[in-house]
């Protein structure tokens, strides 16, 4: 087969293809590129998605196994991803476990955190974890088990810090909803145009803060309301759309910091503090319970996104796509 030097070799490759040993080895073999797939890189792609087979391919093809790609290595990748037996591949063919990335955090120290503490010899000198940071993977625990990992469609959220239910439904300027409403939309919410009942939200209070909710749209996690809400504090908003999936932002202080977010996807932002990191990590798989943790929420049980909330109040007419 003739190899198009155009796009690297990898023409009608699909990422699906990355758990074909069989694939891999034959397009490497005729001269595809080990360095790029994409515009991104082949042994990013291999760590995240691939069998160790798999990975092992491009790992002996490349000039440094320790390549990054927006600022992390494959190695990072396969930890943050809990691909512990692609990990183990990339450490035997020369990944660093121990190289600094985002946050301060290296791969190896990461690991200390998830199901396979014991995943890479830690040399003299390198510290584990701190008693903040094991008391983070044992709320995380606990938080899970309340929650869950389910994120579900359609989802609207904003997880607010050290705020009240009251105090959130005062900020927002919010009135209380009529129960007949209530009932008939809950009745089936998608009789009804999106418009017709962006603005109806339920509020609970939970250990650590409040959750405003919507289960059927992303009206919580409009700037204008996660902005409102983040005033001398944080607000994490999510939004589980059916249609590109899990979306995230955070309000702090009235404004918002950032936005077009994934959480639970086991990608984190390359300027995110270690606190944000291990969060990412020890939710992967779990945005709602990400959303939860960034803002420090404790739950009890799941009532906020299953019901009933403490409150369930309607939204004053505003702009809410200016913050």
């Amino acid at each position: 087969m003739a190899v198009d030097r155009d796009d690297g070799g990898w023409a009608g490759v699909s990422s699906e293809d990355w758990n074909d040993h069989g694939v891999i080895r034959r397009r490497l073999g005729q001269g595809a590129d080990p360095e790029a797939y994409m515009g991104g890189r082949p042994l990013h792609l291999a760590a995240r998605r691939g069998s160790p087979e798999v990975v092992a391919e491009p790992a002996r093809r490349v000039a440094d196994v320790d390549a990054r790609q927006y600022g992390t290595t494959a190695l990072w990748e396969a930890v943050m991803e809990g691909r512990a037996d692609n990990a183990r591949v990339l450490a035997a063919a020369g990944a660093d476990p121990w190289r600094p990335q985002i946050g301060g955090w290296s791969p190896g120290r990461l690991s200390l955190a998830g199901p396979t503490p014991g995943l890479f010899d830690r040399p003299e000198g390198q510290p584990g974890l701190t008693g903040a940071e094991q008391e983070a993977v044992r709320e995380s625990a606990r938080l899970l088990a309340a929650l869950g990992r389910r994120s579900p469609d359609g989802l609207g959220l904003a997880c607010v810090a050290g705020v009240g239910a009251e105090e959130a439904i005062r900020r927002l300027d919010a009135t209380p909803a009529r129960d007949e409403d209530v009932d008939e939309v809950l009745e089936d919410p998608y009789a009804y145009e999106p418009d017709e009942i962006l603005r109806l939200v339920g509020v609970t209070e939970v250990p650590g803060g409040c959750v405003v909710a919507q289960p059927w749209s992303y009206g919580p996690s409009m700037p204008g309301v996660v902005t409102r809400l983040s005033v001398g504090t944080v607000c994490y908003g999510f939004y589980g759309n059916p249609k590109s999936g899990n979306q995230g932002s955070i309000a702090r202080d009235g404004a918002l910091e950032a936005w077009d977010l994934h959480p639970g996807g086991g990608g984190v932002r390359g300027d995110a503090g270690p606190e944000e990191v291990l969060a990412s990590y020890l939710c992967t798989g779990a945005a709602v319970a990400y959303a939860y943790a960034f803002a420090g929420l404790r739950p009890t049980d799941d009532r906020a996104i299953s019901g009933p909330p403490d409150r369930w109040v309607e939204l004053p007419p505003r702009d809410y796509w200016t913050s």
